[in-house]
């Protein structure tokens, strides 16, 4: 049994810096595998194609490569790389990429052991270990909500991408100045920043980047990972119980309500962006 103190949980989402986001992941992430049955962090594009954790994880991971234009021998440097699910789904759909996962949470660096054309790097998103100009795409798949402060992940991104290179994001939002009744419990439960789009936007664009594309999904995000959980919370909670107590996934629950709620009235939303220099 995994023991957490409630102290400690509230004070790591309250206060959500480095690294209290490091001991939060390191903690929970268990959670989300215990509940999909596989090693991929976010939250999924669903679909009728994709009605499961597994496929609608794989799925946004494709969407994300789709957009971010990945093509085989790139350089790509993904920030808040989780437990490298996505680096080795994109490894093995694009031939001899060659990719570099930062992660400032060594614990889930080290989950995966050696990979082929993997390095990975502990290190911050504020100050990443890469030359000028040297990388073709940095992505942030779920992540940059965490970054601390987001300006400089992003000014960052800029020195290291070569001329043509890609910064591209995806990342739960605000689509208003959400108040705590709007989003009640998300408020403590959702251990990150709530940026809204027009702050993101003018956040990347006075840091150098243009804006060519941005995707809206969260219809296809929140709603259906919601309806998946509460149809399948039986098991789910079978399996957690396994190794977390029962107020762990009672949190959860309650989150995924309200998360379904908050999604239903366009207080949250989902957001892809794909930024040129």
């Amino acid at each position: 049994m995994i023991s957490i103190n409630p102290l400690d949980l509230f004070l790591w989402t309250f206060r959500r810096n480095e690294k209290d986001v490091v001991n939060l992941y390191t903690s929970l992430s268990p959670v989300m595998q215990l509940a999909t049955g596989g090693s991929m962090l976010n939250f999924g594009y669903w679909s009728q194609d994709h009605p499961d954790p597994i496929s609608a994880q794989k799925n946004l991971c494709q969407v994300f490569a789709d957009l971010a234009e990945l093509s085989p021998g790139m350089d790509i440097v993904d920030v808040g790389s989780g437990l490298s699910a996505p680096s080795k789904l994109w490894r093995d759909s694009y031939s001899d990429l060659k990719l570099y996962d930062v992660n400032i949470n060594f614990k889930q660096l080290v989950f995966s052991g050696s990979q082929k054309n993997i390095e990975f790097l502990n290190s911050t998103s504020t100050k990443l270990p890469f030359q000028n100009h040297s990388a073709d795409r940095v992505l942030a798949l779920e992540s940059a909500q965490h970054f601390k402060p987001l300006s400089d992940f992003i000014t960052e991104s800029k020195r290291i991408l070569k001329p043509s290179g890609l910064l591209v994001i995806a990342i739960p939002i605000t689509t208003k100045n959400a108040s705590f009744r709007d989003l009640g419990l998300l408020k403590f439960t959702w251990s990150s920043e709530h940026y809204s789009m027009d702050y993101l936007k003018n956040l990347i664009s006075s840091n150098g980047f243009s804006i060519s594309e941005e995707k809206l999904i969260g219809s296809n995000v929140y709603d259906p990972l919601a309806n998946y959980y509460l149809k399948n919370r039986n098991k789910i909670r079978y399996a957690i119980l396994k190794s977390y107590p029962s107020y762990v996934e009672k949190i959860l629950f309650k989150s995924i309500q309200k998360m379904k709620k908050a999604s239903e009235s366009k207080t949250i939303d989902y957001a892809l962006l794909k930024c040129h220099l």
